[in-house]
């Protein structure tokens, strides 16, 4: 009776610790599913903005026509990812070079850049800019957490075994950002 007990500690310690590693993989999912979303979230209203901002800038330079298309494409294909980090990778890069052009078209136009309404659309986006910037370093996070444990020894076999496979990071640089001229107005 005394070495079935003996031999059944070591067994019942190595089952509670696979359990609580497990629990720890699906706890580690699900806080990078929620990091994402406030991502997601950030992004839509970057997306919601753009239609204001497209407007305002075609108010004032009508000839610049291509660029608007090009943005208004680049935010359609935006708003149309869904799913993970990795699905809305290119979509987003292109929407920030759209966006980036859009700005760099503005500069051209005195008029727009005194715009009032101008001014307010480029501060929240600017400030959208930085909500999600700091919304995907705290998903990046998560993420390199997740991963390291992924591949560490002894975690390494409860990932293989529960099928936790390595999650992808999620870069996205900022379209915008507050302009000299624009701070000290404010």
């Amino acid at each position: 009776m005394a070495t079935l007990l003996i031999a059944g500690i070591p067994i019942t310690l190595l089952l509670l610790w696979a359990m609580v590693s497990f629990n720890r993989f699906v706890s580690q999912r699900q806080l990078i599913d929620n990091s994402w979303s406030n991502v997601e979230t950030e992004l839509h209203r970057r997306h919601d903005l753009i239609p204001n901002l497209v407007e305002t800038v075609q108010g004032y330079a009508h000839h610049e026509q291509a660029t608007f298309v090009e943005v208004i494409e680049a935010r359609r294909g935006a708003v149309a990812a869904s799913g993970p980090a990795e699905s809305h990778q290119g979509v987003e890069h292109a929407l920030t070079v759209g966006l980036r052009q859009l700005m760099a078209v503005s500069e051209d136009y005195p008029d727009l850049l005194a715009s009032q309404r101008f001014l307010d659309l480029q501060r929240e986006l600017v400030t959208t800019e930085d909500r999600i910037q700091a919304a995907r370093r705290l998903f990046n996070g998560n993420v390199r957490d997740y991963n390291r444990r992924v591949e560490s020894i002894p975690s390494l076999v409860i990932a293989a075994i529960g099928r936790f496979s390595k999650a992808d990071y999620f870069e996205v640089e900022a379209a915008v950002a507050l302009a000299p001229s624009v701070r000290n107005i404010a």
